[in-house]
Formats: C-alpha cells, structure tokens, sequence
C-alpha cells in the first residue's frame, strides 16, 4: 500500500494540534451560551418580582421588600408600584450581569411587569 510521502510518524500528534486550536472556539461558545442562559433568567426573575410586588401593592404593603425578597443584590432591582385606580401596575427593572452576578452588568435592563386588582384590607 503506497504512503505518498508520508512516513509512519508524519500524523503524530496531530490531534492534540486540532484540539488545542479548537479549544478557544469551544470556550467562546459556552460562554456565549451561558450568558443567554443568564439573560434568560434576569427576565424570569424580573417578572416573578413584579408579580409579587403587585400582590403586596394590591393590599398596600411594602411592595418594594416584596418584588426584591427572591431576587439577589446582584441584580440591582428597582420596583415601582402605581396605585392609580383599581387595578395597581409593579414594575420591576433588573441589569443583566456579564457572566456571572456581582460582576459588571450590562448597559440596559429587563422589565417585568405584572398587575393585580387592589384589595381592601379590613373589609366586612
């Protein structure tokens, strides 16, 4: 069987070669894919926190404590709460980390919004 210039050891090695080239490609993906996966959970995060923050503001309690209970300082929530009628409207505005939270965060936000009817308390 003809080699064509090739002798036995000429491939040697060569695996390790392509795996090394390979490696930064595969840490740039997963890196990539992770940082959709945190992206992903601050809008989850973001509209629990709304929804609890509107149940507590439909009985006017501390909607502010409520939307921020489940979700870590990392995120840098804001909750807002507008009692205008009889429905009320929580607002919660959260930054997206880079890579992991505590770290740097993106430069916008994800909004979660979510509404309730307002109670009254003490009613009869």
């Amino acid at each position: 069987m003809p080699t064509y210039g090739r002798t036995a050891r000429g491939d040697r090695g060569q695996v390790a070669v392509e795996f090394l080239g390979m490696v930064p490609l595969i840490m740039i993906t997963l890196i990539l894919l992770w940082q959709c996966v945190l992206v992903g959970y601050t809008f989850t995060l973001a509209a629990n926190a709304a929804d609890e923050a509107a149940r507590v503001c439909a009985v006017d309690g501390d909607y502010a404590a409520a939307g921020k209970r489940h979700v870590s300082e990392s995120w840098a929530a804001e909750v807002a709460c507008d009692r205008a009628g009889e429905l009320v409207q929580a607002t919660v505005d959260l930054r997206v980390p880079v890579l992991f939270p505590g770290a740097i965060a993106f430069p916008f936000t994800v909004t979660g919004e979510a509404g309730a009817v307002r109670e009254e308390v003490g009613g009869g």
